[in-house]
């Protein structure tokens, strides 16, 4: 907790219940001495593993949020072998504004880590994150899901980290959850995330994508809750009962390399061609992007480098060159 400046009247070490919140101190055009306040919830069972999730790290993702509300509203220490300890909306800023970004400085927070304590609220909030929190915990979950610009069938995701045991439990891990996919990634849009620097510390990282474009709705809301109450049943924690057994076992799928993420050749309407979990041949158009200054004009076909699913779409369609239109997934088997 080295040089943070954020305060908090929360014990984590002390058994039984606790609700409140991270104190973030800020200077505004309205208030010299003002506290930005983001809500934390501990529960403590006693002697065991903690787990550590989040919320809200984006604004405009609100599975997560949702979800970890109503977590820490039902969780009681009796319930658990260990500690849980919920942010369900890091970014709380950013979810209050219902904006992707922070609205206090622009930037955003899962591009952020480990952050410093000296920088504006997003990176000091990633640097009690990194410093005071991850050093608590053996498993670390960031709940996301598409946002306004992107269609996801739902997946838990990971880096293909080099630790093979790591690698092993969190894979493991993610198949507990229950989702349709286990969807290993690449950092194709910076560095910084939340999850790449837990899983740099060596703990069970567990992402989400859940949810489509800011569409709210309960099936893919009851993924995400029961989801999170497997994981914390399977990693131990919650002992309430056994984990639930999805009817179907999730596919293990993998987007590594750069082509599998295609982005806009021309800013325009992207028009697509696919839905969610059609199977993509090198070659083949996932749409076509129609300019608006030129409405006449023929409309651009965007082609996919590699072959694979297509696992995310983009949702809005007026679209900025470089902007990533559609990911292509293929089965990936973990030696």
């Amino acid at each position: 907790m080295s040089g943070t400046q954020i305060v908090t009247e929360i014990d984590y070490d002390r058994p039984g219940k606790q609700l409140g919140a991270l104190a973030v101190p800020q200077s505004t055009n309205s208030s010299g001495w003002r506290s930005e306040l983001i809500p934390i919830a501990v529960v403590n069972g006693g002697p065991g593993p903690t787990a550590l999730l989040f919320g809200g790290n984006h604004g405009d993702e609100y599975e997560g949020p949702v979800a970890l509300m109503k977590l820490a509203r039902a969780l009681e220490p009796a319930q658990l072998r260990g500690r849980v300890i919920i942010v369900p909306m890091l970014n709380s800023p950013a979810v209050a504004a219902g904006t992707r970004l922070s609205p206090l400085d622009g930037k955003n927070m899962n591009r952020a880590f480990p952050g410093r304590p000296d920088d504006t609220i997003t990176g000091m909030i990633a640097h009690y994150v990194s410093s005071a929190l991850f050093p608590m915990a053996e498993l670390v979950v960031d709940i996301h899901s598409g946002g306004r610009s992107a269609h996801f069938l739902p997946s838990v995701n990971m880096h293909h980290v080099p630790d093979d045991e790591q690698m092993r439990k969190m894979v493991a891990a993610g198949m507990a959850w229950g989702a349709p996919y286990v969807f290993i990634y690449r950092d194709v849009g910076g560095v910084g995330l939340l999850p790449g620097e837990a899983e740099r510390l060596g703990k069970v990282t567990l992402g989400t994508e859940m949810g489509s474009a800011s569409q709210f709705g309960a099936e893919v809301l009851a993924i995400t809750e029961g989801g999170v109450w497997n994981v914390l049943r399977h990693a131990g924690i919650l002992v309430d009962r056994a984990p639930d057994t999805a009817a179907t076992p999730a596919q293990v799928v993998a987007a590594d390399q750069y082509d599998d993420y295609i982005m806009a050749p021309t800013s325009g309407i992207f028009e697509p061609f696919a839905e969610l979990g059609a199977w993509i041949e090198a070659g083949q158009p996932v749409g076509q992007m129609h300019a608006i200054e030129q409405p006449f004009a023929a409309p651009l076909p965007v082609l996919a480098r590699t072959s694979g699913m297509l696992i995310s779409r983009r949702a809005f369609p007026l679209t900025r060159q470089g902007d990533c239109v559609a990911t292509l997934v293929r089965p990936f088997r973990l030696d």
